[in-house]
């Protein structure tokens, strides 16, 4: 079957790299579900912010992250309910929440950077190798090599992790 989007080429090139990117997160997903790590693989960017950042106001957050800060909102409540951050108000101005790692989230982030990260990284590294020409056929070559291999696939190539040692 004709795919659409790939046919109209400039035209819809906002939905190709959506489609990609979901197609990523969701391999990304199946990675840390096999992993037994008990987040959304959209929700590691924010965790990965507080780390790099340290404790931040939502707005600022979601500034470093380039999203909507009503999504931070929801992200942050959902990890705060996992215990993996914590949400506390500002010091200088009670209406502004300061976002923060909990210890069990810098535990979370630190088992990450040490053994999944790196096997996604190395995956995604892996799957945009050797890339060349325009863009389109770039992104043609992307969605060929994920069809063909998932990145899910790639990353188990990667590099093998313990299943519970994300997890705890």
């Amino acid at each position: 079957m004709e795919d659409v989007l790939r046919s109209l080429g400039f035209l819809c090139l906002g939905s190709r790299l959506k489609r990609i990117g979901e197609q990523l997160q969701a391999d990304t997903q199946r990675v840390l579900d096999r992993l037994d790590v008990r987040i959304q693989s959209s929700q590691y960017p924010l965790l990965a912010a507080l780390d790099r950042l340290g404790p931040l106001p939502v707005g600022e957050l979601a500034q470093s992250l380039g999203i909507a800060q009503p999504g931070v909102t929801r992200a942050a409540s959902l990890l705060t309910e996992l215990g993996l951050v914590e949400v506390t108000p500002s010091d200088d101005d009670q209406r502004r929440r300061i976002v923060s790692l909990s210890a069990d989230g810098q535990r979370l982030v630190d088992a990450a950077k040490h053994d999944v990260w790196p096997r996604i990284e190395g995956a995604v590294a892996e799957l945009c190798a050797d890339l060349s020409g325009p863009l389109l056929g770039q992104l043609a070559a992307i969605e060929d090599r994920l069809a063909a291999t998932p990145l899910d696939r790639r990353a188990d190539k990667a590099k093998t992790v313990a299943p519970k040692a994300v997890a705890q």
